[in-house]
């Protein structure tokens, strides 16, 4: 099918399920690629890119799109802020490890101790703005309307500081991870 885009609206509207298949072939790369530049998950960004063709479907014999391209690209970029404002505080290391048992050896609690400690490095490399928004969400687990009074700063800023905090964290954290995934394989054997 070689259709147009408005050819394709038109048909999805009278509810043509070949045209939603031509736009979901059409288009369902694109909107991961920029879904990932937003989010940086391919599980999430897998889950907003279907949430936007379902409700692409669902809403299809109700809403004639007009510019089919410009609607499916709000649609990732308004589920992906969904995503990120539901993010809930992380479980911090600390915490987590509060609740294993005290018998744990002398070499498992010390890479506990440089676990934290590293995973504290790395925040201390945000810039100032974006590790207090960070530490305020994360530790202090204000809400992002919270944060965004206390700080005198739009939500939107809240959301896009946290976004940038968890990348970098996320991006610099492999080494931890490795450490933390043999903690846990010394741990429950």
């Amino acid at each position: 099918m070689n259709l147009t885009d408005k050819d394709l609206s038109r048909l999805l509207y009278k509810g043509k399920e070949e045209a939603f298949n031509a736009i979901y072939e059409k288009y369902w790369k694109k909107l991961y690629v920029y879904a990932f530049k937003i989010f940086e998950d391919q599980i999430v960004c897998e889950d907003i890119v279907q949430e936007v063709f379902v409700n692409l479907w669902e809403r299809a014999k109700s809403n004639e799109i007009v510019k089919l391209e410009s609607y499916l690209f709000r649609a990732v970029k308004f589920q992906a802020m969904n995503a990120i404002r539901n993010l809930k505080p992380t479980t911090d290391f600390e915490e987590l490890f509060n609740h294993l048992p005290d018998n744990l050896g002398v070499d498992l609690l010390l890479e506990e101790k440089e676990m934290a400690s590293n995973l504290k490095i790395i925040v201390n490399q945000l810039p100032a703005k974006c590790r207090e928004v960070f530490i305020l969400s994360r530790e202090e687990q204000l809400s992002n309307k919270e944060i965004a009074g206390q700080l005198n700063i739009s939500i939107r800023t809240v959301e896009a500081h946290l976004n940038k905090a968890l990348k970098f964290i996320k991006n610099n954290m492999n080494g931890i991870f490795f450490c933390f995934s043999q903690f846990l394989t010394l741990l429950f054997r």
